[in-house]
């Protein structure tokens, strides 16, 4: 080793020089997806960038600092060299066990879902499929439902549709959007709005709502305050003649979570509900509204509820549950893609990336819109069958085979998956290039005075403008892949001699204001400008408006240029399509959507974008080709009508209109007279499952005597909701002494049922009362719901759990007849220590299919299985739709603990007595079905939430009145 000082200088400086890189979160060509490798630094082979970008990324190297200090400070050579040979090997072999270790837990979750997964595809092909195996297996339309065939239209037959359309994060407004001002004001809100006004302008929609979050914060724009703002198509021409009557398309935002804050998607979990209860109020309100405008004698309800993203699909599936509507939902990006990148890079533990993203609480939401959607809708091919099919819920043989059973009208027992079908995005073709772009004759821009002023703005930066213009429209984030990029332009003479590069990488106003992850970006790029000295070559203006990017793309296509999108994977690439629009051929990524639009458009060149070389090569070929350039311009122009707006709506309401309607109930008069829940200007919900019985009739009377003279009034009123059965319930209420008649409705089976005591006559006694069944909520919950095929699988999954001692092994669970009903699966527990995790569960039954509820309660002796739509909240949000009632005058009292569906008892409008004391039961650690830490669900800090010591009516009578509620 002696001798040897630049062998190993080398390695420990390359050492260092990446920790500087990872630790800024720029890495050496990106962070968000590291390249695999870059063999050539400058031409020459680096295997000391080699083994620390392929070997010990992911270490400390901080610790790698102090070694390389102690080891500078010995005097020996031959000492120091020893010491730095033995820490670079023992780094080598330490990584090498760490990716045999990751890789080999990575083999096991793979293994674990796949099994029950193939399970369920063989139960299918033998017990639904006998005599069909093999049928349409070639059939993309049967595997994804991406087919209106054998469907009768339903909604088709209504001539006025009312669309709701859900994007909660970000900036939304319908001009001048500030795409890029952050991480979440990006192509996902420019594409709902874009949506939004398309839809509007089409034949049969009468109204398109944009609800998204209500923004009051300082430093933002006033516009985000405004409650309503109409969105205009940007193509009116002979508008009303063509669509007839219509009311058109308005953003509409809702007012959840802080107002005084701006909030990062990442942060909105919590108040979500909150937007929903918001939102329903709107939708109800407004449905009244169209229903008299265009004279049809009841309300216009929504065809859709469209959620975009998973937190807008959490919305969007409670909302939809609530009214008994469709629900179409949008991934745009997701999550468990993103996880597995993040997770290959291994610069963060499963841990810090649920930490930074929230990443478990936005799968288990996209989880929860593929249970509750009638239509999922992708951009490509490969993000059903590369994205989607990494979820639980989600299968493509599984998909194929339930297709196909659905096309032959025979029976699925119970099991379900969404129709999936490949919608790409549209562009408005407003802004399609004139007539002289189109001619290839002017080879530099027009005069300046003609010059849109952002032409200027980028010319500044070049000293010869007349060259070919290289173009990137991306964000400054590592998984754009922006410095590979230039790496590629400043390592290639011929190049750099050839074009100039322009870099759109958002606005800014100071690399010191930016995020982190941005600035690192950023700072390589400059960096690298500085290092290849591309002064007069690189253009990278600091701000731009979002309809001047129109502009720019013009600019590039005048001066024969390209657009370039490098991204590491690209979900779409809206900005593709762009560029074909204004006659500019392209170079794109071949990882994602890039490679299908290709094989529409024909306008360019695919490559690899870890290989900085082969982008070099494409760009040059393509620009230095004036043959093959202008042949790739006439096939974008040619072909990019694919593309349009109009194209994108017609596809979306051919598959709007083959459903069937589905509307919610609202009472007769005859109801009303039945249901004096509809007169209360309170209502108090008790929803305590960590008490005794003895201790719950306790509270019941408590609660009613805080209120008395309320209740004599029939100002409030009372609403018990619990797991138990309405028999159940009325023992209690018997032995106690207590009339159910002092209650409003009884919330039972976890939210499966909802009845209406009834008083036989006029006669105070309590053993003439009956309880009405609320069938309309029956009806609602009802959609999906398995039945008797969940049973039988329920039963066959049961008779597995087993508890062992020794050689033999006892049954825990069994079937509980007795306290089931038609919407409820029960099943008694006999030693809950053997039970599997709820989340298993519901994994487990999303992987057959089985769209499904599952909770524990009573302290983990009864299973309840319930339909996907049916919760003690969703019932809740029914009564109050049904009756009228705001949620902003309810109050659910709830104890420290509770069943498995406890923590969805305390989000949205309604205010939550938190009762604490001796008479709560320990939550049991198998209850939760969460995968996430509770704050994500939560927000423990809301001033609607309080906490009281005791449950005794000195206790509860103050804490009403703090919360408005009056008391006796």
């Amino acid at each position: 080793m002696y001798g040897n000082d630049n062998w190993i200088n080398s390695y420990l400086d390359a050492i260092l020089d990446a920790g500087k890189g990872a630790g800024s979160g720029s890495g050496g060509g990106g962070g968000g997806d590291r390249p695999s490798l870059l063999l050539r630094e400058r031409g020459h082979f680096s295997p000391a960038r080699y083994f620390v970008e392929e070997v010990i990324t992911g270490y400390d190297e901080t610790d790698l600092y102090k070694t390389w200090s102690r080891a500078n400070a010995m005097r020996s050579p031959q000492e120091r060299n020893t010491r730095l040979e033995n820490m670079t090997w023992r780094i080598w072999n330490l990584a090498r066990k760490k990716k045999e270790v990751e890789d080999a837990k990575r083999l096991k979750r793979r293994l674990e879902t796949e099994k029950p997964r193939t399970d369920a595809t063989a139960e299918m092909s033998e017990d639904l499929f006998e005599g069909e195996k093999g049928e349409d297996a070639g059939d993309a339309s049967v595997a994804y439902g991406d087919s209106s065939a054998g469907n009768t239209p339903r909604i088709g037959a209504v001539d006025k549709l009312y669309i709701v359309l859900i994007s909660l994060h970000g900036l939304v407004r319908g001009e001048n959007l500030e795409l890029g001002r952050d991480s979440d004001t990006s192509g996902q809100v420019k594409y709902v709005v874009e949506l939004a006004k398309a839809l509007s302008s089409c034949p049969g929609v009468y109204r398109v709502d944009l609800l998204t979050r209500q923004i009051l914060a300082p430093n933002y724009d006033r516009g985000y305050g405004e409650p309503s703002e109409t969105l205009v198509p940007t193509s009116s021409k002979n508008l009303k003649q063509e669509r007839g009557e219509n009311s058109g398309a308005y953003i509409t935002r809702i007012p959840f979570g802080p107002k005084d804050k701006y909030l990062a998607k990442e942060h909105l979990w919590p108040y979500v509900q909150e937007f929903v209860d918001g939102a329903l109020s709107h939708i109800v309100h407004m449905s009244k509204i169209i229903g008299e405008e265009i004279g049809c004698g009841h309300p216009m309800w929504p065809a859709v509820i469209h959620g975009h993203y998973a937190s807008a699909g959490v919305a969007a599936a409670l909302i939809s549950g609530a009214l008994n509507v469709h629900m179409v939902f949008t991934g745009h990006f997701l999550g468990k893609d993103k996880l597995e990148g993040l997770l290959k890079q291994g610069r963060q533990t499963r841990e810090e990336i649920n930490m930074t993203y929230k990443i478990m609480r936005r799968i288990e939401a996209e989880e929860l819109s593929l249970d509750a959607s009638e239509i999922v809708i992708a951009s490509t091919r490969q993000e059903i069958e590369e994205q989607w099919n990494l979820y639980d819920g989600f299968e493509v043989m599984l998909a194929r085979k339930l297709r196909a059973r659905v096309k032959r009208g025979a029976n699925c027992y119970g099991r379900y998956m969404p129709r999936m079908v490949i919608i790409p995005p549209g562009v408005e073709f407003g802004h399609m290039i004139h007539e002289f772009d189109m001619d290839g004759e002017e080879d530099s821009p027009s005069p300046a005075s003609e010059d849109p002023p952002i032409w200027s703005e980028i010319m500044r930066f070049f000293t010869n403008p007349r060259k070919p213009l290289i173009l990137a429209v991306a964000r400054p984030y590592p998984e754009k892949n922006i410095t590979t990029l230039v790496k590629a332009f400043g390592e290639c003479r011929p190049l750099r001699e050839l074009a100039n590069l322009t870099l759109i990488m958002g606005n800014r106003e100071a690399i010191s204001k930016m995020s982190n992850m941005s600035a690192a970006v950023l700072t390589s790029v400059l960096t690298l400008i500085d290092e290849y000295d591309l002064y007069g070559q690189v253009a990278y203006p600091k701000h731009h408006k979002h309809s001047e990017v129109l502009d720019i793309y013009r600019l590039a296509a005048r001066t024969k240029g390209a657009f370039v999108n490098v991204a590491y994977f690209e979900q779409f690439g809206v900005t593709l399509i762009e560029a074909a629009m204004h006659g500019l051929p392209v170079i794109a990524t071949k990882n994602g959507a890039p490679v299908e639009i290709h094989q529409v458009l024909d306008n360019g060149l695919l490559v690899d974008p870890h290989d900085q070389h082969a982008i070099a090569d494409a760009l040059y070929k393509l620009l230095s080709d004036k043959q093959l350039w202008s042949r790739c311009r006439e096939n974008g122009l040619k072909n990019i009508h694919r593309f349009s707006w109009p194209e994108h709506c017609k596809n979306y309401l051919s598959r709007i209109l083959t459903l069937s309607p589905r509307y919610p109930a609202f009472p007769s008069n005859e109801d009303q007279i039945k249901a004096p829940i509809k007169g209360r200007k309170c209502i108090i919900v008790i929803a305590v499952d960590s008490a005794s019985k003895k201790d719950l009739v306790c509270i019941i009377k408590n609660s009613i005597e805080a209120t008395h003279k309320e209740t004599l009034s029939g100002s409030t009123g009372f609403v018990l909701s619990t797991s138990l059965t309405m028999s159940e319930i009325h023992s209690l209420l018997i032995s106690a002494g207590m009339a159910p008649t002092d209650f409003d409705a009884f919330i039972c089976n976890s939210g499966s049922d909802l009845f209406y005591p009834l008083r036989a006559g006029d006669s105070p006694s309590t053993s003439r009362v009956t309880f009405a069944l609320d069938r309309n909520y029956q009806s609602h919950i009802e959609y999906r719901w398995g039945g008797e095929g969940l049973r039988k699988y329920l039963v066959k999954w049961a008779s597995s759990i087993v508890e062992r001692r020794g050689r033999t092994e006892k049954q825990v669970i069994f079937e509980d007849a007795e306290h089931s009903s038609t919407s409820c699966l029960a099943f008694r527990v006999v030693n809950p220590n053997y039970l599997p995790p709820l989340k298993e569960l519901q994994k487990l039954m999303r992987i057959q299919s089985l769209r499904c509820h599952a909770l524990y309660n009573h302290s983990a002796t009864r299973l309840s299985v319930i339909p996907i739509h049916a919760s003690r909240s969703q019932a809740l949000r029914y009564l109050s739709v049904r009756w009228g009632i705001e949620l902003r005058n309810v109050v659910i009292l709830v104890g420290e603990s509770g069943d498995s569906d406890y923590e969805e008892l305390f989000g949205g409008l309604h205010k939550t007595i938190v009762l604490k004391g001796e008479f709560n039961t320990p939550a049991n650690r198998i209850h939760t079905v969460r995968r996430y830490p509770l704050q994500d669900v939560i927000a423990l800090d809301c001033s609607n939430i309080i906490g009281v010591e005791g449950c005794s009516t000195d206790d509860l009578t103050p804490t009403l009145k703090t919360l408005g509620i009056p008391t006796k």
